[in-house]
């Protein structure tokens, strides 16, 4: 049977790039976006023309239960299974954090990290039962390293870290493998914030010398589908910077 992946924050970036990956490798796909409807339904035509995939796509705030749980109920009427989570979706704040009001806050670490929990109690009761499936999270080495004026940022992914490598050993015997890519500086519209010679100068931190492509972290979610007893590990994709 043709395996189906979610993808979280899929309709652009790092999110984009790894349903394309999926969707090369054959994978049906249900594609999830906080506000951007006409990027996810424009990629969703562009993979079902293109792979011949069959692709669904949502769009709404992954942090609110009820909206997760409608999605489960329309994907449940046409997918019997998903054998892939792929927990993308994701926002940045900057600043200090005497400075972040209450609700960003909670904004960030809802949305980077309580979504987490709601897709696995939503859909990985099927894997469990089937004793199959792959949960990938899409973390951040500051989240191991920490960063001044991302204090909220770096929690939130600190908190993907943990909840990967114990979600890991609580599926391990279902047969269900839990990891996390930790990104370094991808090329996406986070960067946005930085102007040409602060990214030249953050490029020549990085030992490689160059920011990663959002194709890179498609590709190192692929590479991980494959694998048969690697569960519980924080990959770092970030070019030898930490």
């Amino acid at each position: 049977m043709k395996e189906t992946a979610l993808v979280t924050g899929a309709s652009r970036g790092i999110g984009r790039a790894i349903a394309c990956a999926l969707a090369k490798e054959g994978y049906d796909l249900i594609l999830i976006c906080h506000s951007n409807s006409d990027l996810l339904e424009s990629l969703t035509l562009e993979l079902k023309e293109k792979y011949k995939t069959r692709c669904a796509c949502f769009t709404g705030d992954v942090s609110d239960y009820s909206f997760l749980s409608h999605v489960k109920k329309e994907v449940s009427k046409e997918t019997p299974i998903i054998t892939v989570i792929v927990n993308n979706a994701g926002v940045a704040h900057y600043g200090l954090l005497n400075d972040m009001e209450v609700s960003e806050w909670h904004h960030v670490i809802n949305t980077n990290l309580t979504s987490m929990f709601y897709t696995t109690k939503l859909f990985s009761p099927e894997m469990i039962q089937r004793k199959y499936g792959r949960i990938i999270n899409i973390t951040s080495m500051w989240g191991q390293r920490g960063a001044s004026c991302e204090v909220c940022y770096s929690a939130s992914k600190g908190g993907v870290d943990a909840f990967t490598k114990a979600l890991a050993k609580e599926l391990a015997p279902s047969g269900v493998f839990v990891n996390a890519i930790s990104c370094g500086v991808i090329d996406t519209d986070m960067m946005s914030k930085f102007d040409e010679d602060e990214r030249s100068e953050l490029a020549d931190e990085i030992p490689m010398g160059r920011f990663g492509r959002p194709e890179e972290v498609g590709k190192a979610v692929v590479s991980l589908l494959s694998n048969t007893y690697m569960t519980g590990q924080i990959i770092g994709l970030d070019g030898g910077l930490f």
